[in-house]
């Protein structure tokens, strides 16, 4: 029988979370930047 790497899966749950994380955090600056450019139109000539 294998013996459990604890390591690997606690990196691996650190790594998934780091990723949600940094999803989360572009999903706000893009929803930040869609209502500062809501708010300011800026037309191009």
């Amino acid at each position: 029988m294998r013996k459990t790497n604890y390591s690997f899966e606690k990196r691996q749950r650190e790594v998934a979370k780091q990723k949600k994380r940094e999803a989360k955090r572009l999903k706000k600056t893009e929803k930040a930047d869609q209502r500062d450019n809501e708010d300011n139109p800026q037309t191009i000539l």
